[in-house]
């Protein structure tokens, strides 16, 4: 069971239900007349929860991913200046404060997506996946999963805030693509 899941049961009327579902629709094909949509029935009065803080940033979210889209769709990934030594001579397109949730220390750190690579900066022995072993990148609430090649195994990033995850994850698909001739 996933962070969406729980998202869901916690917000356990229908219509924090139904907006819950199309957000994660229109995550899964960014438009902008999504988040007016989406925004709209935000709005709606009376609120459909007396505490709507997380839809909020899950729409704040899509926003970033919207513009996001626009640059990776004309092959524009962000750069983000770093020193970090795993970066090394790579180009860093993320960084982002994360933490490892199926790994029995829960360690913390930062995910770093560079030109080469998905790298864990922070305590955990979290391997670096290269883009060419990384069949699949799968985003689910607060969460980035990295499913290698070869296997149903992966491992998972939990990001601090819905912006972090939907994003790093669009970068690390866009990269994957590249890293296949696709992109």
């Amino acid at each position: 069971m996933g962070i969406f899941s729980w998202l869901t049961r916690k917000n356990g009327n229908a219509a924090a239900r139904t907006w819950h579902e199309q957000w994660a629709r229109a995550v899964a094909s960014p438009d902008p007349s999504a988040v007016v949509s989406l925004e709209a029935a935000l709005r709606r009065q009376p609120p459909f929860s007396d505490d709507v803080e997380l839809e909020e940033e899950m729409l704040d979210a899509l926003r970033q991913l919207v513009e996001l889209t626009r640059e990776l769709d004309a092959s524009r990934p962000p750069t983000v200046d770093t020193s970090h030594r795993l970066v090394g001579t790579d180009v860093c397109h993320f960084s982002a404060a994360v933490s490892v949730p199926d790994d029995p220390a829960q360690p913390t750190g930062r995910l770093l997506l560079t030109s080469r690579r998905a790298a864990f900066a922070g305590g955990g022995r979290v391997p670096g996946l290269a883009w060419h072993a990384v069949r699949q990148v799968v985003q689910e609430g607060r969460d980035i999963l990295f499913i290698h090649l070869g296997g149903a195994d992966g491992v998972r990033f939990r990001c601090n805030s819905f912006g972090d995850a939907v994003c790093g994850s669009a970068i690390a698909r866009f990269l994957v693509q590249r890293q296949r001739g696709n992109g």
